[in-house]
C-alpha cells in the first residue's frame, strides 16, 4: 500500500469513527468480504446518512452490527485502518473526534451532522425477533468466511490432483498423489476444528468469553465421547454419542450456553470468587449439557434442516429453485446471507456437497447479466463508470458493490437482475428434481468463481456443464429483460443528462480510493 492509499483509508477510518459516534461507541468490530460491521455501544449515536455521504461507501445497512459497504479487496485495508484509529482513541464520551472534520474534507464528505440524522437504530419492521436471530447466526459465521474460501478451494485443488494422478502416466502419479494430499491435509485441518471456532464465536456473540465457548464445542469432535455407552432420551430415545455429532448447530448452542452460564455466574458470586468459579462452572454445566442434551438434540435438528433441504429441491424442483435464487437477493441486502452458513455446512457434511449454494448463486449471476444491459443501454458515462468498476468482482463472485451501486439505486434492474438469477435456476432446480443435483464442495466463491468448485451425482464434467449452462441463462435473462423492462421512460428520458434514473450514487469504491 502506497502512503498516499494508506492516507486515504486513514481519513476513511476517521470519517466513519466520528459519523458512529466515536470510539466510546464501538463495542467490538469486524468484515467479511464487503464490509466493515461494527457492533455498537449505542446505534442511535450512529449518523447513517453521514456514513452514506462518503465516496467511498457503497451502501449502509442499519441495524446490530451496523454493516458499512465498501467493496472486495478495499474492506480490508479500510477495518485495518479503522483499528488502527481506533486503537488511537482514548475511549471518550465525546461523540465526534477532534479529527473528524478533517477526515471528513479528505474524504469529499460532511462532518457528522449534529442536527437532523438518520439514526442507525433498525425501523421496527427490520426489527423482529426472526432478523435478531438471523443478524446473530451471521455474525457468528461471517469471521469464519476467509478460512471457509481458502480451506475449500485447498481441497477443491486436492480432488483435482487426484482426478489428474489417477489418469498420468506411472511415473507422474506418484508427485500429484502427493501434492493431492499435502493439499488436503492443510485444507481439512479448518473444517476439523470448525466446531471450536463456531463455539468461541457464539461465545463471544452471547457477551461469554470466547476460550470457553471453544472448550466446551471441542467436546463435540472429541474421541473420547465414543467410550460413553448409550443412553435414553425422552422421545428421542436411545442414544449413542460419537464424535462430530450435533455439527455446527451443536457447537453453537454450547457456546451460548456456555456464555449464558458465565454470564449469570458472574452476576452473583463475588468478583473475588470469579476468576475461579466462572470458567469452571460454566465449563463443567455447560459440557454436561452439551454432551447429554445438545449433542443428540442438536444431530436431529441438522439431519432434519439437511434432509429437508434436499426434499425441497427434489420435489419442489424448479419452482423452489425459482423462488430461492430470485428472493436470496433480499438476504443479501440486509447482510443476512451468511446466517445461511450452518445449512451449507450440514449439506456438506451430509452428501459432500451443497445444492443449495449454486441455486442461490445464479442471484449474483443475473445482477452481472442485468450490468451490461445498463452498460450497453445507457449513455450515462458516470453509470458505465460504476458499472466497469463493479461488474468484474461481481463475475468474480462479490455482487454487493454491483447492487449497491447500480441495481439497488436504479430499481427496476433489481426486480429483472433477481428475476434473471431466478431463470438461470431452473436449469439446476430441473436437475435438482430428477436426482441429478449440482452441488459446491465448499460456499464463498460464487458466480464464474464457483465452476472449479461444482460436482454432483452426474460426475465432473456433466455438473461443470450443467452449471455453466445456468449461468448462462441467468446471464442472458438478465440482460434481456433488463434491455427491455429494466429502465422506465423517465429513466431514459434522463439517460444522457442526470444520469440513468438520476442516481446520484457515488462511483465504485475502486474510484473512491
Amino acid at each position: 500500500m502506497t502512503s498516499d492509499e494508506s492516507a486515504r483509508f486513514d481519513a476513511l477510518a476517521r470519517a466513519i469513527l466520528g459519523a458512529i459516534g466515536g470510539a466510546s461507541n464501538v463495542r467490538r468490530h469486524f468484515h467479511c468480504m464487503t464490509r466493515l460491521r461494527l457492533v455498537l455501544v449505542d446505534p442511535d449515536r450512529a449518523d447513517v446518512a453521514a456514513l452514506k455521504a462518503l465516496p467511498a461507501v457503497l451502501g449502509v445497512v442499519p441495524g446490530e452490527p451496523l454493516q458499512i459497504v465498501i467493496g472486495p479487496g478495499v474492506v480490508a485495508q479500510a477495518s485495518a485502518a479503522f483499528a488502527a484509529v481506533l486503537a488511537e482513541q482514548p475511549a471518550q464520551a465525546d461523540a465526534v473526534p477532534a479529527d473528524a472534520g478533517r477526515a471528513a474534507a479528505v474524504t469529499g464528505a460532511a462532518a457528522p451532522a449534529t442536527g437532523t440524522r438518520e439514526p442507525a437504530g433498525r425501523p421496527a419492521r427490520r426489527n423482529t425477533a426472526a432478523h435478531r436471530f438471523l443478524r446473530r447466526i451471521a455474525s457468528i459465521f461471517t469471521p469464519l468466511i476467509p478460512a471457509l474460501i481458502g480451506a475449500g478451494l485447498l481441497n477443491a485443488i486436492a480432488g483435482l490432483l487426484k482426478v489428474w494422478a489417477a489418469q498420468a502416466p506411472a511415473g507422474g502419479a506418484g508427485t500429484l498423489t502427493f501434492a493431492a494430499t499435502v493439499a488436503s491435509i492443510v485444507g481439512s485441518a479448518f473444517f476439523a476444528f470448525l466446531v471450536i471456532q463456531v463455539g468461541m464465536n457464539a461465545a463471544a456473540e452471547f457477551g461469554g468469553t470466547p476460550c470457553l465457548g471453544g472448550a466446551t464445542a471441542g467436546i463435540l469432535i472429541l474421541p473420547a465421547i465414543a467410550k460413553l455407552p448409550a443412553f435414553a432420551l425422552p422421545i428421542i430415545g436411545e442414544i449413542a454419542l460419537k464424535p462430530g455429532q450435533g455439527g455446527l448447530m451443536g457447537a453453537l448452542l454450547a457456546g451460548a450456553l456456555t456464555a449464558g452460564i458465565e454470564r449469570s455466574v458472574r452476576a452473583r458470586i463475588a468478583s473475588a470468587a470469579q476468576t475461579l468459579l466462572a470458567p469452571t462452572v460454566a465449563l463443567g454445566l455447560a459440557g454436561i449439557a452439551t454432551l447429554f442434551v445438545i449433542m443428540p438434540v442438536a444431530e436431529l435438528l441438522t439431519q432434519a434442516v439437511g434432509s429437508l433441504t434436499a426434499t425441497l429441491l427434489r420435489s419442489g424442483g424448479m419452482p423452489a429453485a425459482f423462488v430461492l435464487a430470485a428472493s436470496f437477493v433480499g438476504l443479501l441486502m440486509f447482510g443476512l446471507h451468511q446466517a445461511l452458513i450452518p445449512i451449507h455446512a450440514q449439506l456438506i457434511a451430509q452428501y459432500g456437497y451443497t445444492a443449495l449454494f449454486p441455486i442461490l448463486a445464479m442471484s449474483g449471476c443475473g445482477q452481472a447479466g442485468t450490468a451490461f444491459a445498463l452498460y450497453f443501454r445507457t449513455r450515462d458515462p458516470r453509470l458505465k463508470q460504476t458499472i466497469r468498476n463493479t461488474l468484474p468482482t461481481c463475475m468474480l463472485g462479490v455482487s454487493e458493490p454491483l447492487l449497491y451501486g447500480v441495481t439497488l439505486p436504479l430499481g427496476r434492474p433489481l426486480i429483472t437482475a433477481s428475476l434473471g438469477g431466478g431463470m438461470g435456476a431452473l436449469v439446476l432446480g430441473y436437475c435438482a428434481a430428477h436426482g441429478h443435483d449440482v452441488g459446491a464442495t465448499t460456499i464463498g466463491p460464487a458466480n464464474l468463481m464457483l465452476i472449479p468448485l461444482v460436482t454432483g451425482p452426474m460426475g465432473l464434467m456433466a455438473s461443470v456443464a450443467t452449471y455453466c449452462a445456468a449461468v448462462a441463462v441467468a446471464y442472458s435473462s438478465g440482460f434481456v429483460l433488463t434491455w427491455f423492462f429494466g429502465l422506465s421512460e423517465a429513466q431514459r428520458r434522463a439517460d444522457g443528462a442526470s444520469g440513468v434514473g438520476g442516481t446520484e450514487r457515488p462511483p465504485a469504491v475502486a474510484a473512491a480510493l
